[in-house]
């Protein structure tokens, strides 16, 4: 594990793009567009690209400058090329930097191979007085999640590398329990060694995941944990077994400041009606 005082972090992760540190941070966040290799491609009867873009002309629509994009995991329902081609081309509308990295259902190697040379899966983003820190917590064959321990290290080094600048940390899987049973049976399974590290840096102000497919805004010791919804079918929260809400897509936007305060949001598209397959038992 990295501790204050090892070798700094490989800057091969890390991009430094200062803006003026007198202004407030504007961050958008998208999560579980599940998107297939197929332009038709549906999940539980929803078609994803088509909810997507109907998510990023709201985005567009309420926010003209966003700083920052982050795709919080599960760009890919199949894990095809073809599928983080068209996230890659549908999210080029935005003049600022996005960033993505690997929920459950992705592929880490096809999504390399489209991010080719870019920024987009950079593991660490310094902006003026934050710093945003990209974990992986895919598991290979698994639903669950779990952060390897060199996910894990890297925490650690740009957390005690830089005291100075607030934290935001994000990743797919939900460190917490949320009253929803299945759902909570394949979260991050190894939760204690993350908030452990969280718990020792005074520094860390948020954790922001996807993978529940619904909204979350709580506190832990003096840390906002926040989860949002897809940009295509939602989760019923406090199910027991899987089941299907009938809440439309939607984002989050977090306005940071340089004080370290959080202002953020949910908005969905409920200006446009989805089809959604209810009775399904499972996806």
């Amino acid at each position: 594990m990295g501790i204050a005082g090892e070798e700094p972090i490989d800057k091969h992760h890390v991009k430094e793009c200062p803006p003026s540190e007198d202004n407030d941070l504007l961050v958008i966040q998208v999560t579980d567009p599940h998107l297939r290799k197929e332009a038709e491609g549906k999940l539980l009867g929803m078609n994803t690209r088509s909810s997507l873009d109907a998510v990023l002309s709201l985005i567009h629509q309420n926010h003209l400058a966003p700083d920052v994009v982050l795709a919080t995991g599960d760009l890919a329902q199949d894990g095809s090329i073809e599928a983080y081609r068209c996230f890659e081309e549908k999210t080029n509308s935005f003049d600022c930097p996005v960033y993505w990295f690997s929920g459950n259902h992705d592929n880490r190697e096809a999504m390399s191979e489209v991010a080719g040379a870019t920024d987009v899966l950079k593991k660490v983003v310094r902006m003026g007085t934050w710093q945003f820190i990209f974990l992986d917590s895919l598991l290979d064959g698994k639903v669950h999640g779990h952060l390897a321990d060199t996910e894990l290290s890297l925490l650690d080094e740009a957390l005690s590398e830089r005291p100075d600048l607030h934290s935001l940390i994000s990743f797919h899987h939900h460190p917490i329990d949320i009253d929803c049973e299945w759902l909570d049976a394949i979260g991050l399974k190894n939760r204690d060694q993350l908030l452990e590290i969280v718990d020792k840096y005074s520094n860390v102000r948020c954790l922001v995941w996807g993978h529940i497919h619904q909204e979350v805004d709580a506190l832990r010791k003096g840390v906002r944990l926040l989860a949002t919804p897809s940009t295509c079918v939602q989760f019923l929260p406090k199910s027991k077994e899987f089941a299907v809400d009938t809440q439309a897509p939607g984002y989050r936007w977090l306005r940071l400041s340089p004080d370290g305060t959080i202002n953020t949001g949910v908005e969905r598209a409920d200006h446009i009606e989805f089809q959604v397959d209810y009775s399904s038992k499972g996806y």
